[in-house]
Formats: structure tokens, sequence, C-alpha cells
């Protein structure tokens, strides 16, 4: 039997990456999967091949920045499974590389609405049902950037920053109804949102991104993945409130800052 057997979990930005990774080892552990993405073909082919693999999963078209789309996500899935363990909160994306007072205000606020304001919603919608069934766990996708500064990166670490307050703050308040609340905050990852961040700055950040790390590389997606099952699962059940750093000892260390000349 699998680690999360009969459960029912929902996860955000699923289509590649870091929820990919979460999808698919929630998905062996035996939970019954909701999984959504604004890339509907990706998301619709990875939902093929875990149902053609024996697994119960359903995709779901969800712009986490639509309040309306954070709420069909969480109504469909709570109404097709008539309850709701697991909410992962990981849609994110990167917007930085560059001074603060270089970003506008229309950056600002789409970093925002997807990073920070997508975590209200999937928070919003969840807690109902949890509160109700008097059990649930929320885990949402912070940052090492959240802990430690990096030239250029001033918005994304104030969101991620957020998010791991407010899962504290929720840890607290709904302790009471047996519903755990915690947050990852991953190193740098083997993702696509980084690759194409390489793309855009240079070869060079992947070597200082390999510098910034004591344990000698960047992470795996599947390593993260393996946080979210443990936090998901009942062997996680007297854990609430923390943030869990799956970072290769990145936040443990005084910090190589690149240059990104």
């Amino acid at each position: 039997m699998g680690r999360l057997e009969g459960k029912v979990a929902v996860i955000t930005g699923a289509a590649d990456g870091i929820g990919h990774a979460i999808a698919e080892g929630m998905a062996g552990e035996g939970a019954r999967l909701f999984i959504s993405d604004i890339e509907d073909e990706k998301g619709e082919a990875f939902a093929g091949a875990l149902r053609e693999a024996g697994h119960n999963v359903r995709y779901i078209h969800c712009d986490v920045s639509s309040d309306g789309d954070m709420a069909n996500l969480l109504t469909t899935a709570i109404d097709e499974a008539g309850r709701l363990d697991v909410m992962v909160n990981n849609a994110a994306i990167a917007i930085g590389g560059f001074p603060i007072h270089e970003m506008t205000e229309e950056q600002w606020h789409r970093l925002i609405a997807v990073n920070l304001t997508s975590v209200f919603r999937g928070c919003k919608y969840a807690l109902p049902q949890m509160i109700a069934q008097k059990s649930g766990s929320i885990i949402n996708i912070a940052s090492a950037q959240g802990h430690v500064g990096l030239d250029g990166w001033t918005a994304y670490a104030g969101a991620k920053g957020a998010v791991m307050s407010m899962t504290r703050q929720m840890a607290v308040e709904f302790g009471p109804d047996n519903v755990r609340v915690n947050s990852i905050s991953p190193g740098t990852i083997n993702t696509p949102m980084n690759e194409k961040l390489v793309d855009e700055l240079g070869e060079h950040l992947s070597r200082a991104w390999v510098k910034m790390h004591p344990i000698g590389r960047i992470g795996l997606p599947e390593e993260v993945a393996e946080a979210a099952i443990y936090l998901a699962s009942d062997a996680a059940g007297f854990t609430t409130g923390i943030d869990l750093r799956v970072d290769g000892g990145l936040t443990a260390a005084p910090r190589y800052v690149p240059d990104l000349v």
C-alpha cells in the first residue's frame, strides 16, 4: 500500500517541473489526483500517461491568477471525490534578474498574482472542506530565495517570503481543525523554468548555481516531490508550520553571488 493510498490531492502547475514530479510521485503512492496548469496539451498528455499506468488522475485547466479558475479547480475536485486531503500550491513564474526599480507595475502585479495570490486562493477554496472533514494537508511551495538574497530577485523573494509567513499563520490558526499547513523551500532545481532563465541570462548562471550549493550540484524535481509526499502523508501527522528546505545546503552557507554581467 502506498503512503498516500485513499487520499485526494490537488496540485497546481503540474504540467512540468516540480509540480509534474510531485504529481507523479503522489500518484505512485496511491493518491487520487486533480492536476492543473495553463499548458493544456502537456497537462492532458501527462494525465493520460498516468491513467495508462493505472492511476486515478484528472487534468483541469487552471490559470492560478484567475479566481474563477481556482474556484472551479477545487470545487470540481471536491464535488467529484467527496473530500480533499492534500492541496499543493505549486504554480509559479520567475520574473527577475534585474533591480527592483527597473520592474514595471505590470511585471510586479503578474508575479504577485501567480506566486502569492494563487496561494491565498488555493487555501481559500481548500480550507472549508478540510475544516469540515477535520483533516487535511496544505503544502505551499516557497523558495530558498525567501531566506537569502540574490541580486535582481527582490519581488520574487518578497512573494516567497510572504508564502512562508502565511503558511506559519495558517498552521497556527487551523491546527485545532487538524489541518496541517507547511511549506517547502527548494534550492535551484533542474526545471524548465530555470532552463529558460539560463537561456535568457547566460550559461554562466548555471555554473554559479552549482557553486551556491554546498552539495555540489543543483537539485532534481523528484527530490522536492519526496518532501511533498512526506508532508502529505500520515507520517507527518505531527508536522505543521514548518518550512522544509530542500536546497542542497544553499541557505546554510555564505552565499556565492554570481556576476550577471
